[in-house]
């Protein structure tokens, strides 16, 4: 199985990006069980990256890696969301 490559774009010290970012995290430890790379990217921090990379809102998920390219936009606490929106619960499961 190919490593996940992750990139969580949050705008700033929110409670909406700490959430955010224990879900991604919960998501990951369980179902991709260290099979992954998790960057955390602040876009009041380091804007010139979210103009790049076309974001528009916080939180959004964009799993690069691998391939199809996808993003999840907005509330990241549901979990089946989550898994189903970044096509991980097959990988998750195919590494059970």
């Amino acid at each position: 199985m190919s490593k996940h490559i992750l990139r969580l774009y949050i705008a700033g010290a929110t409670e909406r990006s700490s959430q955010a970012l224990r879900a991604v995290t919960q998501m990951c430890e369980e179902q991709l069980k260290g099979n992954y790379e998790l960057e955390v990217i602040d876009v009041y921090q380091q804007p010139e990256l979210a103009r790049r990379h076309q974001i528009v809102a916080t939180p959004t998920l964009v799993k690069e890696l691998p391939i199809p390219v996808r993003r999840l936009i907005g509330n990241l606490s549901n979990f089946t969301r989550l898994l189903g929106g970044q096509d991980l619960l097959a990988a998750g499961k195919a590494a059970l």
